[in-house]
């Protein structure tokens, strides 16, 4: 079947959407036309073993064993799919029985399939909710004879073909309601991008005969990028096999994802139901690539109990050791769970995933962002990653950027890290009519220009020097070094510090006999006008003007008064501790990031003495894991690298500006006067 007849076909069930038009949204089209696609093709596929199947069923002991039982009725059926039904009905005796009867002879058809595709049309597509609603509206017979009409059998048209219409279907009924489309559809120009990179060194290891890859998606939604992909491999290789894994926590797209799986000859059980970062279905498997678009700016604090408790208790053993990253933001909890379903043999593995700007620089030194950051370079399994143009999705419209992840890098990338700005206007095009937030898509040139950027590693040749640059891992790092400054006080007692002493709270515990007693000691004993620069020479004071006035206090007020009576100024003598070393002032503490190919105390001598000599590092402030000073940090910041500067206007052209809108203005002003 050609793509033309592919497209045709595609029309015709969208006409019979259309049939829908008045009773249900738009946006729910898809929730009738896609289960009965479903249901039409598994109907095409069964239907010629049908007295097979049901001899067999009447055969088996009741008693039997359910998995014994299932799998002795898929085998039945003689077709490579692992699915049956046990109805006496089938789309061709349905279209024989009396309209008035449909209703009730489709339920019992679609609830006798198998346990695994029962689930997915009554419990994930709630279809016989959709079913009521068309009977009710005097519409199912209508629909239901309508796709009596196509022949979905094998033989009419095969897994790939169907993949395709399927495809087709779902892009159709995605734009018309993307008001939501967005979480669970991601266009297909981006993920035939990030297919394109994944492959675009591996096409030699996939061709041949005998060869096998696994593909998984942990936030698979519809399973656009699944079946995607399976279509790149096989176009490079029709006699490949690839195995299709994922995981999908929306029971909607969840139900879309493994009907496709199922209408394409895949292993529906491959596609589990629920939360990929709370309940890994695929615990314990590995794959060679691994593909995702996991929701941005998504926070996971409603199930952080168990991601916190997996971190603590397993480790670096599982799959959070890294770090976490921020409550608000669980896009790098996906990233390290793939990372975590890497292979260990040869073959490796290789990760495509689309994130926005946040997991490049959001944390500094020593959060969980920056700590996962730190994990992935020092493993040197980042191999690129590339900027992409705004307006390309459904419901955002923001910065976006592909993650290539690699633990088996060629010899000329180890060490190595690409970056590529395909964000300008030459990697997109306006679209005609908008879809929500998508006003641009990346035409195919486009997408083979960032792919050839990429597979051959371009590096600031003139032509390239302003889109692809390629740094070292380490480039990346910094420490951040602890800037501490000396604690100058000067002291007086003044009216201000004894009512700031009053407003203090250790004083406030005082009771109201020994409130007086102090502000008496300190009025009587301290000259208002006496300005001592020594705390030493001011605490001795202090303990004078105390004694004499027989008052006994505490380290709690004694730290009060001292902190009320207080103010820095620079014409005063440093603090120093009981041992004589020099106090820090926090209120004047600063961080410096220096790049960790530097010798932080080179980069201090050279950027902060100059300027403060009475500065020092606090080489107490270490990293945890390396024990050297400072901490070291991680983080990605594009802007930095592909900044372009824009000159300002002259003055004249934005003068000039100015007084043809005052002109414009005023005509206009004119025009409401007269």
């Amino acid at each position: 079947m050609s793509s033309s007849d592919i497209k045709s076909l595609s029309s015709f069930v969208w006409n019979i959407a259309e049939t829908l038009r008045g009773d249900f949204k738009q946006s729910e089209y898809g929730k009738v036309v896609l289960p009965f696609v479903v249901l039409r093709r598994l109907d095409c596929i069964l239907e010629g073993t049908k007295n097979a199947v049901l001899d067999m069923a009447s055969s088996l002991p009741d008693d039997m064993d359910d998995e014994a039982r299932d799998t002795i009725l898929y085998g039945a059926g003689g077709q490579n799919i692992q699915v049956y039904n046990l109805s006496k009905f089938t789309f061709s005796t349905l279209r024989g029985q009396d309209a008035k009867d449909i209703h009730k002879n489709l339920l019992d058809y679609v609830t006798k399939f198998s346990p695994n595709v029962r689930d997915i049309f009554l419990e994930k597509f709630l279809f016989t909710d959709q079913l009521k609603r068309l009977n009710d509206a005097g519409l199912l017979f209508t629909v239901f004879e309508q796709f009596s009409q196509i022949d979905l059998h094998p033989d009419a048209i095969s897994n790939l073909e169907m993949g395709y219409l399927f495809e087709e279907l779902i892009r159709k009924f995605s734009e018309i309601s993307n008001e939501t489309a967005g979480e669970h559809y991601t266009p297909r120009e981006v993920i035939r991008l990030i297919v394109s990179l994944l492959l675009i060194n591996d096409r030699d290891a996939l061709t041949g005969s005998g060869v096998i890859r696994q593909v998984y998606d942990p936030a698979a939604g519809t399973g656009g990028m699944l079946s995607i992909a399976e279509m790149e491999m096989k176009e490079l290789n029709p006699r490949i096999r690839v195995e299709l894994f994922g995981q999908e926590l929306n029971p909607e797209s969840f139900a879309i994802c493994k009907s496709d799986m199922l209408v394409t000859g895949h292993n529906p059980e491959n596609m589990a139901f629920g939360n990929t970062l709370t309940q890994d279905a695929h615990k314990g498997k590995s794959f060679h690539y691994m593909l995702s678009n996991p929701p941005y700016g998504v926070d996971w604090k409603k199930y952080s109990d168990d991601i916190k408790s997996e971190a603590a208790d397993l480790g670096m053993s599982g799959r959070f050791g890294a770090g976490l990253p921020r409550i608000s933001d669980g896009q790098l909890l996906f990233l390290q769970h793939m990372i975590a379903k890497m292979r260990n043999d040869e073959a490796g593995s290789r990760i495509g995933i689309v994130m926005n700007g946040s997991p490049l620089f959001t944390g500094g030194a020593g959060s969980g962002e920056s700590e996962i950051r730190r994990w992935m370079l020092e493993n040197d399994w980042v191999e690129a990653i590339i900027a992409l143009p705004t307006d390309l999705f459904y419901n955002t419209g923001i910065q976006t950027y592909v993650w290539l992840l690699t633990n088996r890098k060629a010899q000329n990338r180890r060490g190595k890290m690409q970056l590529i700005d395909a964000s300008g206007d030459r990697f997109w095009k306006s679209m005609r009519k908008s879809l929500g937030s998508k006003r641009r898509e990346i035409p195919t040139e486009a997408c083979d220009e960032i792919t050839r950027l990429y597979g051959e590693m371009l590096n600031g040749d003139s032509e390239w020097s302003d889109l692809s640059k390629i740094f070292n891992t380490t480039d990346f790092g910094y420490r951040e070094i602890r800037i501490e400054r000396p604690l100058k006080l000067a002291f007086q007692a003044t009216e201000d510090g004894i009512a700031a002493l009053q407003d203090a709270k250790p004083f406030q515990r005082l009771d109201a006999k020994d409130q007086r007693q102090v502000i008496s000691a300190l009025r009587e004993g301290l000259s208002v006008t006496e300005r001592w620069v020594d705390r030493e020479k001011f605490e001795k004071a202090l303990s004078g003007a105390l004694k004499r006035a027989s008052v006994k206090i505490g380290v709690p007020i004694k730290k009060a008064i001292l902190s009320a009576l207080s103010e820095r100024s620079e014409d005063a003598v440093v603090c120093t501790d009981s041992r004589g070393n020099r106090e820090a002032d926090t209120d004047l503490r600063d961080h410096e990031l220096v790049p960790l190919n530097e010798n932080w105390q080179d980069y201090f001598e050279r950027e902060v003495l100059p300027f403060v000599p009475d500065a020092w590092v606090d080489q107490g402030y270490t990293d945890d894991k390396d024990g050297g000073v400072g901490r070291v940090g991680y983080e990605i910041n594009f802007n930095r690298y592909f900044y372009k500067y824009v000159p300002p206007r002259p003055l004249e052209e934005i003068d000039a500006e100015l007084k043809a809108l005052e002109a414009e203005i005023a005509g206009l002003l004119q025009e409401v006067v007269e």
